[in-house]
C-alpha cells in the first residue's frame, strides 16, 4: 500500500479556502507540464534543479521586498513567481520518474497535521510562541536529531539562523521565559562588550550581543531578520534626506562635529 492509499492520511473537513478551490493551480501544473513536454520550450527543457537554484533565491527575496513594502498586489505577483519555481522543480522530478507535485503536497499535508497536534490532536497550547516551540520539538523528534544546529542550512542569514537555533533549544526546554530575563541577558552581554579589548574578544562579544538581541526579539514576538531589514531600509532613506539637508545648507560633513552630525541626522527624520 502506498502513502496515498494510507487511510490514516486525510485532510480534515473544513471550509473551502476560495470559490475556485485550487482550480487555477491545476492549470499551472498543466502549463508547466506542457512547457517541459514534447514541442515545449527549449529553455525549460534545458533546466535542472541546480540551474534553477539562483532563480528560487531571487524570487524569495522579491517576495520579502513586497512584504516589507506592504504591497499586496506585488506580493500576489511575486508569490506567483515563487510558486512557479516549486512547480518547475516538481515537474522536473516527475519527468525523471522520481516524484511529482502531488507527492510534494501530500508530504506537506502530513507534516502540517503532524506538527499541529493542538489543532488535529488533543494537545493544548497557550499561544503562538508555544506553537513554534512545539514545532521545533516535533521536527527534532521526527528526524532523531539532538543538536540545535542539526539540518539548519548554513546559508541561512545569521539572524534568522540564530532565531531558529533558539526556537529549537526552547523546544527542549531552554529559553528565557520572561521579557525581563531576556533583557537582563542582553544588558550583561553589552557590559562585557564594553570591557572587551582584544580584537578577537570584541568579535566574540559582538556576536553574543547580537545573539542576545535575537532572544529579546523572540520574547517580544518580533522577527529580528525582518526588523533589521526594515531598519536598514529606513536608515538608507534617512541618510539620503540627511545628505540633501547638508547640501542645502552648504555644510561639509567631514568638518561637522559628531554631536552636530547626530543632531542633523535626527532632524532628517
Amino acid at each position: 500500500m502506498t502513502e496515498r492509499d494510507d487511510p490514516l492520511v486525510h485532510v480534515p473537513a473544513g471550509p473551502v479556502p476560495s470559490s475556485r478551490g485550487g482550480e487555477r493551480f491545476l492549470d499551472l501544473v498543466r502549463v508547466m507540464a506542457r512547457l517541459r513536454g514534447p514541442g515545449g520550450c527549449p529553455w525549460d527543457h534545458e533546466q535542472t534543479h541546480r540551474t534553477l537554484a539562483r532563480h528560487l533565491l531571487e524570487e524569495t527575496h522579491e517576495v520579502l521586498e513586497a512584504i516589507d513594502a506592504d504591497d499586496r498586489d506585488r506580493l500576489r505577483d511575486e508569490l506567483g513567481d515563487l510558486l512557479l519555481q516549486v512547480v518547475f522543480h516538481a515537474q522536473m522530478a516527475a519527468d525523471d520518474g522520481v516524484w511529482d507535485v502531488d507527492d510534494v503536497a501530500e508530504g506537506l499535508v502530513r507534516k502540517l497535521i503532524r506538527r499541529h497536534p493542538h489543532v488535529f490532536g488533543d494537545v493544548e497550547v497557550t499561544g503562538a510562541d508555544e506553537v513554534l516551540v512545539n514545532w521545533e520539538r516535533i521536527k527534532a523528534d521526527e528526524k532523531a536529531k539532538h543538536g540545535v544546529e542539526d539540518d539548519i542550512p548554513a546559508t541561512l542569514p545569521a539572524l534568522a539562523r540564530a532565531a531558529k537555533v533558539q526556537r529549537r533549544a526552547a523546544g527542549w526546554g531552554f529559553e528565557w521565559r520572561t521579557r525581563e530575563g531576556a533583557m537582563e541577558a542582553l544588558r550583561e552581554e553589552i557590559e562585557e562588550l564594553e570591557h572587551a579589548e582584544a580584537s578577537e574578544d570584541v568579535e566574540e562579544e559582538v556576536g553574543d550581543v547580537l545573539f542576545a538581541t535575537v532572544a529579546v526579539a523572540r520574547r517580544l514576538g518580533v522577527d529580528a531578520e525582518s526588523a533589521l531589514r526594515r531598519t536598514v531600509r529606513g536608515f538608507a532613506d534617512r541618510y539620503e534626506r540627511f545628505t540633501a539637508l547638508l547640501s542645502e545648507r552648504g555644510i561639509d560633513l567631514d568638518e561637522l562635529p559628531e554631536a552636530e552630525a547626530r543632531r542633523l541626522f535626527r532632524e532628517a527624520r
